[in-house]
């Protein structure tokens, strides 16, 4: 895997402080002190942070969240968390188009060559691009890389909607004119008829817990009147706990070179009974779920040769599979 660009990254002395991105997000919102913002191209800005290491306590707060285990490895959703505020710079930055309130994560697709590891020195980069219509406003894509020594090792894409937001007058052609985008990556599943590998319980006190891991304390996700402001009756989890826990069902199976999509569908509205379905390859015969504890060795060992190279996994409502929270696809990679 090798560095898809050839940016100018601003280089930061550390990861930005995520309460002073936040007071940035609301102030963004405001009539008068906002940035009022312009579709006019792709993003330019792109920030670095360089010899980063692993919090040991913050990671074993993530796993407590997510209920991931925790070991020498990072879990392949983790370093979302650390790029985040980064995220936030970019969405930040005055040429970006839309307002960080108003957008929507609606995919995730990671690929790592190997496990990031606790004690190795990261180079976190992140930047926007790929600016695009979509039936509800404009979609852009985040491109979050991570390096060890040079090595690109870790590296995300995430689909964002900007809700109503459209191209300006300013727009150059060969932006304007890129076609629609529907968002969508992977298919529903039919479950129907299945039986689910796991079931789970979400409250408020787990996305509390992921929120204060995460960092993304958006009311949306933490109070019930920040949830109604957006449309919904009580506070929802974060689409990238959804996008953990579907990690940590299939902890154990999945090797260490790894392609991970996940498509956020139907909100998870707390608090919450869901439903996880697994499948190996591309047949329809629910897998198993495991998350048992193992010794770094265990952890880092080769996995087995009958070790399917594609999972296939759904989160549904618990009471009604129709209604699907993530839809998600695991691939092995040579």
């Amino acid at each position: 895997m090798t560095a898809q660009n050839s940016r100018n990254y601003t280089k930061l002395a550390e990861v930005p402080d995520m309460s002073k991105l936040l007071r940035g997000v609301v102030k963004d919102t405001l009539p008068v002190l906002g940035t009022k913002r312009h579709a006019t191209g792709d993003p330019q800005a792109a920030f670095e942070v360089a010899n980063f290491t692993v919090d040991r306590e913050h990671l074993a707060a993530y796993t407590r969240a997510t209920g991931l285990r925790y070991s020498s490895e990072l879990p392949i959703t983790y370093p979302f968390v650390l790029s985040f505020p980064l995220f936030l710079q970019v969405m930040l930055a005055p040429d970006f188009p839309c307002r960080a309130a108003g957008t929507v994560h609606l995919t995730n697709e990671i690929e790592q060559t190997r496990p990031l590891r606790i004690d190795e020195q990261l180079t976190l980069r992140v930047h926007a691009e790929n600016l695009r219509p979509h039936r509800k406003g404009l979609l852009v894509d985040f491109i979050s890389e991570i390096s060890v020594d040079g090595e690109l090792v870790w590296r995300q894409t995430s689909a964002f909607l900007g809700m109503g937001a459209k191209f300006s007058a300013q727009t150059p052609n060969e932006v304007r004119t890129r076609g629609e985008d529907s968002g969508s990556l992977l298919e529903r599943l039919d479950v129907a008829d299945e039986t689910a590998t796991v079931n789970w319980k979400v409250d408020r006190d787990i996305i509390d817990d992921y929120a204060e891991a995460s960092g993304d304390k958006n009311p949306l996700h933490v109070s019930k009147i920040g949830a109604k402001a957006f449309g919904f009756p009580a506070p929802i989890a974060h689409g990238m706990w959804t996008a953990a826990k579907m990690v940590a069902g299939l902890e154990g199976e999945l090797p260490g070179a790894l392609r991970y999509t996940v498509e956020f569908q139907k909100p998870v509205i707390l608090p919450a009974r869901i439903a996880y379905y697994t499948f190996r390859g591309e047949g329809a015969q629910p897998g198993p779920a495991t998350n048992t504890p193992a010794t770094d060795a265990a952890a880092t060992e080769a996995p087995a040769t009958d070790t399917p190279a594609t999972w296939n996994a759904q989160v549904t409502k618990g009471s009604d599979p129709k209604k699907v929270h993530a839809v998600g696809k695991f691939e092995a990679l040579s």
